[in-house]
């Protein structure tokens, strides 16, 4: 039996004592996400796969249908929070038992869990920028959860700035702060880059395209001279376009790094 639902997101199936094949079946109907269960299986299927016949589709009895739970603000859909690796860094969930070397991440709506490539860029390109040459200092512009920041400061730096416009990100942001016990060492402002003061020898923005256009002159001005500066949230279809208004600010090209579809641009200051 299904419950009806219609979905524009991807929905959650339970299923209860499912044939042998019931995987392959999910697999081949484009499951995002599937796991076991006490009694059987739940998986996270698209919004394309009509729930109400699901059953008959499988060959089981017993479907349970309800709302999935998007994660990176709705652009990530998995079933439950998970540990994630990137490079050097360990991002784990706050339900899990902390230990040493990790850094832990409350789940809720704001974006950076990791799991989005744009984040999965971020963190890779900290990590080489970091290995390069420690910067006494690093600005997060649209910090989200924190997790550059956090992972910032998890390598070392002695203390960030992150910024965001969005009072629920500064407030999660503050949060994993306490959780990670950076308090200290972590300063959130309610901004954008136009309204802080002041340089920073690597300043991180993932955001979109459009905002990441707009902003260009706000962030230009927040590199010191000799930093770096680390643009992610691209599609790989506008890098160009980003890097041009850039270097149009007299920033000179660093290199860009790419994955499932999105880029993440590292540029640094030509005076």
């Amino acid at each position: 039996m299904v419950a009806a639902l219609r979905c524009l997101v991807p929905y959650r199936v339970e299923l209860r004592n499912p044939p042998d094949d019931t995987l392959d079946r999910l697999v081949s109907l484009g499951a995002l996400d599937i796991e076991s269960t006490a009694g059987g299986l739940a998986a996270l299927m698209p919004d394309a796969v009509d729930a109400s016949s699901l059953a008959n589709v499988l060959g089981v009895a017993d479907v349970s249908v309800s709302p999935a739970t998007g994660r990176d603000d709705s652009s990530v859909w998995i079933l439950r929070p998970r540990t994630v690796r990137v490079g050097r860094f360990l991002l784990q969930p706050a339900s899990l038992a902390p230990r040493p070397g990790v850094i832990m991440l409350s789940d809720g709506p704001a974006f950076g869990t990791g799991l989005h490539p744009t984040t999965a860029l971020c963190l890779e390109a900290l990590e080489e920028l970091i290995d390069l040459e420690m910067p006494q200092g690093v600005l997060d512009v649209g910090t989200g959860s924190g997790v550059l920041a956090l992972a910032a400061l998890f390598a070392g730096v002695p203390r960030v700035v992150g910024v965001d416009i969005d009072p629920d990100a500064i407030a999660v942001a503050a949060g994993n702060a306490r959780l990670n016990r950076f308090t200290g060492r972590f300063d959130l402002v309610r901004s954008g880059p136009e309204g802080l003061k002041g340089a920073w020898p690597l300043v991180l923005a993932n955001v979109l395209a459009a905002p990441l256009i707009e902003m260009a002159p706000a962030l230009v001005s927040r590199v010191q001279r000799g930093g770096r500066l680390v643009l992610s949230g691209v599609p790989d279809s506008m890098v160009a376009d980003v890097e041009s208004v850039y270097v149009r600010l007299g920033m000179r090209r660093g290199g860009t790094r790419t994955r499932a579809g999105w880029a993440a641009v590292m540029l640094y200051p030509s005076w």
